[in-house]
């Protein structure tokens, strides 16, 4: 190892030793190594918001990072802070992420761990990133990560439009555990996800109480698959259909007669997105379905018990299904637009609930890492119960303009 004269200069008066200086600058090169594979980035998140007429913007339910506290005014809504270190290709590759959020939407995110109230802040995701060599390779990761159904991301920039739909609202967005990614080939990936919970509380556990007291040993398990076209299948090259479920238990989802967390849910999930032969052409579709017993989530509080069923509670059945376009005008310009409907059922019919959503989309990527656009969205709820005798009760109008910038 070569020293320079300074550090020589002090080892001949015995004022350093040149083994020390040798595994200093040894641990040195280790960390500047880690760190040149380390990645920062992520987004600042911000929009201005006009809900004309009256009774908006309080028709229910509401959806994602949406509501009240938004409406008619100027809106900071989340920064990400992103540190991650990719899997390289070796076979026994390892990595990590951290998505810390920093914002109003952070105490929406609902990740705070047991027992921490959301102070503007929430960490979104924190795993270890894992790839064991069978096979083609199995990818894991091991902590608190993304959601692996839906067909809108949790990172703002990356949906076709600014809000969020309501099949992303009824969908776990957070889980706390193992996943799997397996891909068999170019066409077909899977993966598996066992977590303590549904919901995503971090560290968070959740059970049966007919199971007491042994509660903390039930878990709630995902599934999916993804289909993509090959490359020699012409102008559909790239379609994706893509399917998964999500079964356990959410202890964010409360007893209304015994307070136990016992939430039991089941999520389904299909979407597709399909090119066209029309060039910058691409549709989707989406279908949520979730099934909930003994508990409260996205804002719905079931108000009779099933009979001769007191532990579990009331039933709520949740349907969201959602299509979408875009379409990429000029190198600079793209189009968006998105319908969808959603219905909750009840075990008592006061409880059910319909509403149409309509949403269009305007990109203009003007300025370098910022995404600029503007939205025109109306919800309307067919449900006499959450409006009056107006019709204009029954709307909600929102012109939004979303400025993120990218780093």
């Amino acid at each position: 190892m070569k020293f320079n004269k300074w550090t020589l200069g002090l080892a001949a008066v015995g004022a350093v030793s040149l083994t020390s200086v040798a595994q200093a600058e040894e641990k040195m090169n280790v960390l500047q190594t880690a760190m040149t594979s380390t990645t920062i980035s992520g987004y600042v998140d911000t929009s201005i918001q006009v809900n004309p007429g009256p009774g908006n913007p309080g028709l229910t339910p509401g959806y994602s990072y949406g509501g009240p506290s938004k409406a008619n005014g100027f809106n900071f809504n989340v920064v990400q802070l992103s540190i991650a270190k990719a899997l390289d290709e070796s076979e026994w590759a390892s990595g990590y992420r951290a998505d810390m959020w920093f914002g109003p939407d952070a105490n929406s995110l609902n990740t705070s761990s047991v027992g921490v109230t959301a102070q503007d802040f929430a960490i979104r995701q924190a795993y270890v990133a894992l790839r064991t060599p069978v096979g083609n390779g199995i990818d894991w990761k091991i902590g608190t990560f993304d959601g692996i159904i839906g067909y809108e991301s949790t990172t703002d920039g990356a949906n076709p439009n600014m809000s969020r739909s309501y099949g992303y609202t009824i969908e776990p967005t957070t889980q706390t555990g193992l996943l799997g990614t397996y891909r068999f080939s170019d066409a077909i990936s899977a993966s598996f996800a066992v977590a303590n919970t549904v919901g995503p509380t971090i560290n968070q556990r959740a059970g049966n109480p007919l199971d007491a007291p042994d509660q903390s040993s039930w878990k709630a398990y995902t599934g999916s698959i993804a289909l993509t076209a090959p490359s020699d299948w012409g102008w559909l090259a790239g379609s994706t259909l893509y399917s998964g479920f999500i079964t356990g238990f959410d202890a964010n989802s409360g007893d209304p007669v015994t307070g136990a967390n016992n939430g039991a849910r089941n999520n389904y999930y299909v979407g597709l997105t399909m090119a066209t032969p029309v060039t910058g052409l691409k549709v989707g579709t989406a279908v949520d379905y979730v099934h909930i017993r003994g508990g409260t989530v996205a804002g719905i509080t079931p108000t009779a018990v099933v009979a001769g069923d007191p532990v579990y509670g009331p039933v709520t059945d949740q349907y969201a299904v959602s299509l979408y376009a875009s379409y990429q005008a000029t190198e600079k310009m793209s189009l968006h637009g998105r319908g969808e409907w959603y219905h909750q059922d009840g075990n008592v019919s006061s409880s059910a609930n319909s509403v149409a959503a309509f949403t269009g989309t305007i990109q203009y990527d003007l300025w370098q890492n910022v995404l600029s656009r503007l939205e025109v969205r109306w919800d309307y709820s067919d449900d006499a119960a959450y409006g009056t005798a107006s019709d204009l009760q029954h709307n909600a109008f929102m012109i939004a303009a979303n400025v993120i910038y990218n780093f």
